[in-house]
């Protein structure tokens, strides 16, 4: 059973910094496409980053040098350093997965991911 664990959030100031996790497990970790989403209130869930298997990262435009995504596929984790944080920053920020395609992420930007957690918050205060 495929389980995915975020922590690490909380309030920050504006320009301050915060590191998220996600704990995988129940699945080869190292074989699938991971990313982080995020959901403002009031807003449709965004896709924030990707990381397939190999590596590779796709950002959205709007955290484009501030956000890292990475992975640690030895402590099946994911991780998503934040600087340099904004007040539009603030949302639900989820963990998701997926399992198919020997961990490549779809093609389409945001779409494909099959299995989320159940988030952590995210509060930018100025």
């Amino acid at each position: 059973q495929v389980h995915l664990v975020e922590s690490g959030g909380g309030s920050v100031q504006v320009g301050g910094s915060l590191t998220l996790s996600c704990a995988a497990s129940g699945y080869t970790y190292s074989s699938s496409c991971m990313g982080w989403f995020r959901q403002a209130p009031g807003k449709e869930r965004e896709a924030v980053a990707d990381i397939d298997s190999t590596g590779n990262t796709r950002y959205a435009d709007s955290v484009k040098g501030r956000f890292t995504i990475s992975r640690d596929n030895a402590k099946n984790t994911l991780y998503l350093q934040m600087n340099s944080l904004k007040p539009e920053d603030t949302a639900m920020y989820y963990c998701a997965a997926r399992l198919r395609a020997g961990g490549d992420c779809f093609p389409i930007w945001g779409y494909g991911m099959q299995y989320w957690g159940k988030g952590t918050l995210v509060t930018i205060s100025s």
